[in-house]
């Protein structure tokens, strides 16, 4: 058995060497062309009256008439364990109590504050005039309209007839990254092209009113937020890029029932409509994610990590760094962030600009990659050779994953200037874990919704 072992293992490395060169062979003699340069990107920052602390959102979740105590218990420990700060941004309609009666102009104005606000500043910023974009992309899962979103912009904007639009929905967190491989296997057929990506949620018209736990959850995780992104292929505008796309891995298991139901949006037996997360979400993400580096690794690492890590693979762990300086994972919530960087080995340094992200700005769905970027470049930690992995998780169940390289020194001011001096934050405690410490007294479920008020301070 040894020597059949051994024979293995030298045939599989073999098969790997090969791999490898014919990979970067193949990519430099086809690559010329088709390269996508990102020149810009630009989060949403909420306005002053959208701020959303924890006492403010267990006052709105607490409005929900079909809640029990214990229910709300549940609420409550969720909010003060889950790493979110005090100054993240609500829906309006949401903070206004229009919940139960969501509207269509409700959930369009909560997208156009979003789509505008961060394509003036991109325009204005690249110089780059909206009659100049050759392709549109706009992710939003939870909504699509007629006419599309992606027309709502051009019509705003009065772009080209011609500009290739593309709409997409129901991809979930992992929707930005979709977006820009759109883009990128456009621009392998249309040369000297400007793209923009357009990324966010619909948070108002999705609401949960009833009263299931799994659905209950995203009423206290996700936060309104977004990002657009300007990309090229035009070589003459490299100069202008900041980013430069290296490689794109997406994955996807919906033919695996468990996956394709871990992360689904149903109504309940009452029916009401919200989004079901299952328990078995994170299992799912974990093995979504370790398939998805299964391929992109051996694109991005250098050839001697992979045959170390091959020879090696019974006790020890690959190292990432040997390959990639920076790390973007999608701040979805506490739990999966450090999974993810347990199961990679990385260091709390790593680890930081996802933490705070989720602490400044929530779970802000597809769009919350970039605002970890920006944690990044914020701390002028971005240097020019330096690459970074993205890692996104998504419904469906889909893992996405690209590695980008710093096209030069990055130190511009973004969506985090007026608060990076005060993160990291050194104590993450949320500060309303004392006055909610009755949620962990298991006599509170027999206490009335009533009594909970003056408890609650909400009589």
């Amino acid at each position: 058995m040894i020597p059949f072992a051994m024979e293995l293992l030298a045939t599989s490395m073999i098969l790997l060497m090969i791999s490898y060169v014919t990979f970067w062979l193949t990519k430099l003699v086809l690559g010329t062309g088709k390269t996508c340069y990102m020149i810009d990107y630009q989060c949403y920052k909420g306005k002053k009256e959208m701020k959303l602390d924890t006492e403010q959102c267990a006052k709105i979740v607490w409005r929900n008439k079909n809640l029990r105590v214990e229910d709300y218990r549940f609420l409550l420990k969720t909010m003060v364990n889950s790493g979110i700060g005090e100054e993240t941004y609500g829906p309006k309609s949401i903070i206004l109590g229009e919940e139960e009666k969501p509207t269509l102009v409700a959930s369009l104005s909560e997208l156009d504050d979003v789509f505008y606000d961060t394509l003036d500043s991109i325009f204005s910023r690249s110089n780059i005039s909206p009659s100049e974009v050759d392709i549109l992309v706009v992710t939003v899962s939870l909504i699509s309209p007629v006419p599309s979103l992606a027309s709502r912009i051009i019509n705003h904007y009065n772009m080209r007839s011609d500009i290739k639009a593309f709409n997409l929905s129901g991809m979930g967190c992992s929707a930005s990254l979709t977006g820009i491989d759109l883009v990128q296997h456009l621009f392998k057929t249309h040369k000297n092209k400007i793209a923009i990506v357009v990324s966010t949620e619909s948070m108002s018209s999705h609401w949960y009113c009833g009263r299931e736990g799994s659905m209950m959850l995203s009423n206290v995780l996700f936060r309104v937020g977004g990002c657009s992104m300007l990309l090229t292929n035009d070589r003459d505008r490299k100069n202008n890029a900041i980013l430069k796309l290296k490689c794109m891995v997406r994955s996807h298991f919906a033919s695996d029932d468990e996956a394709y139901n871990c992360c689904m949006q149903i109504e309940d037996d009452e029916g009401y409509e919200g989004f079901r997360l299952k328990k078995s979400l994170p299992k799912v993400a974990g093995r979504a994610l370790m398939k998805n580096l299964q391929v992109l690794l051996p694109k991005v690492l250098p050839l001697w990590e992979i045959i170390r890590y091959t020879c090696l693979k019974s006790g020890s762990k690959i190292n990432l760094k040997t390959g990639i300086e920076h790390f973007c994972i999608h701040p979805g919530g506490r739990a999966v962030i450090d999974e993810v960087g347990t199961n990679l080995g990385l260091s709390d340094y790593d680890l930081e600009p996802s933490r705070m992200t989720l602490h400044r700005f929530g779970n802000t769905s597809s769009g919350g990659l970039w605002y970890v970027l920006g944690y990044m470049e914020a701390k002028k930690r971005l240097k020019k050779g330096d690459r970074i992995l993205m890692i996104s998780l998504g419904a469906g169940f889909k893992s996405n994953s690209c590695v980008w390289e710093v096209t030069r020194d990055l130190d511009r001011t973004n969506v985090w200037k007026d608060m990076i001096e005060k993160y990291p934050v050194k104590q993450a405690t949320n500060p309303y874990l004392e006055k909610y410490a009755w949620i962990n007294d298991e006599d509170m479920d027999f206490v009335t919704r009533e009594d909970a008020d003056k408890i609650l301070g909400f009589a």
